[in-house]
């Protein structure tokens, strides 16, 4: 296979040069022989989801503390405040988990939630969206924005400092990271972050890019179960290519937050994630990719099994703290461009 790099300032990508992780070996064996399937009951996908996932997430850390807050106007939330603190107003990070929109909660996003807010010394807020098919799109997206808008809005009460607030997520949150990235520079969303974390995004639903042919099969998310996922999210809004499902057919790319891009190897979304970054950076957009070759989907979560998870805690917390010292307060930005309208 040939390399694969669609910008200068990505690294080429020569999957005939790499092999999978020892890790992820482990991982796949382990679970494909209860893999998940596309079902006509969301709830049973759900509790097998939970049930396979929970042994590899790895050690819950002890935390400052946890707060569960039903906001009145979006979806619940789950705030988690980091361990030794300093006194005073923190960053924060607005999450969005993973899950094909179907699965994911707390429940299995604890313990990485926990390592996150440690290692950054960020306020996270863990949401937890209305998921499909029950609620399919637009739901997970304008709680996502409402979330956004409502952690912006009380940041002082949370323990945030309003100017410092990044939001991101992983694969389908993700996919809502990106999405409100560009809803918030479009004015769409009442503040603008001060960077985005895209840990292996969903960001092109028509599936059209080359890994996912090359890695259709073998990877945990097949073919057959990504497209259950989009499907179910998607419902009967006609569109694929409409950006807020597809950030990637986006028109303008500039202007946008920084970027974090978190990336693997063997995952089928690997070649969207590249070429969105390359159009983040055609537009001027700071990206910062972080990858992994030897590594599958949803490994972020898996650091009772993977130890390349931990080490993507470290580098994100890295990277948070290098945009958090270069990155202009959007949030003050987003001010002064209202008041003087």
């Amino acid at each position: 296979m040939p390399a694969f790099g669609p910008s200068r300032f990505l690294p080429a990508i020569d999957q005939s040069r790499t092999s999978l992780d020892v890790s992820a070996v482990a991982v796949i064996a382990r679970l494909s022989a209860q893999a998940l399937s596309p079902t006509d009951d969301p709830d049973e996908i759900r509790r097998r989801y939970s049930a396979l996932r929970a042994p590899l997430t790895g050690e819950a850390e002890e935390v400052g503390r946890i707060q569960r807050i039903a906001s009145p106007d979006g979806p619940p939330l789950i705030v988690v405040h980091p361990k030794n603190a300093a006194p005073g107003l923190l960053p924060g990070l607005v999450y969005f988990h993973g899950g094909g929109w179907v699965l994911g909660g707390f429940d299995t996003y604890g313990p990485f939630i926990r390592a996150l807010a440690n290692a950054t010394g960020r306020v996270i807020v863990f949401v937890d969206y209305r998921l499909a098919p029950e609620h399919p799109f637009p739901a997970a997206l304008e709680d996502a924005f409402a979330a956004i808008d409502f952690v912006s809005e009380h940041a002082a009460w949370l323990g945030i400092d309003a100017g410092r607030i990044a939001i991101g997520g992983d694969s389908a949150g993700g996919n809502l990271a990106a999405v409100a990235a560009i809803a918030a520079r479009d004015g769409l969303i009442d503040s603008v972050p001060e960077a985005q974390l895209l840990i292996y995004p969903c960001l092109d639903f028509t599936a059209s890019q080359p890994s996912h042919e090359e890695l259709a099969e073998g990877y945990l998310l097949t073919r057959e179960l990504y497209g259950w996922y989009r499907a179910q999210y998607q419902g009967s809004h006609p569109d694929p290519t409409d950006w807020r499902l597809s950030p990637l057919f986006a028109g303008d790319f500039s202007g946008l937050a920084p970027a974090i891009l978190i990336y693997a190897g063997f995952d089928p979304l690997r070649d969207e994630a590249l070429l969105y970054a390359s159009r983040l950076i055609d537009a001027g957009v700071t990206v910062e990719p972080i990858f992994y070759p030897g590594m599958i989907h949803g490994f972020i979560t898996m650091a009772g099994a993977v130890p390349a998870a931990l080490d993507a805690v470290t580098r994100i917390a890295a990277a948070l703290k290098k945009a958090d010292r270069v990155t202009p307060r959007f949030a003050e930005t987003r001010a002064g461009q209202v008041a003087s309208a």
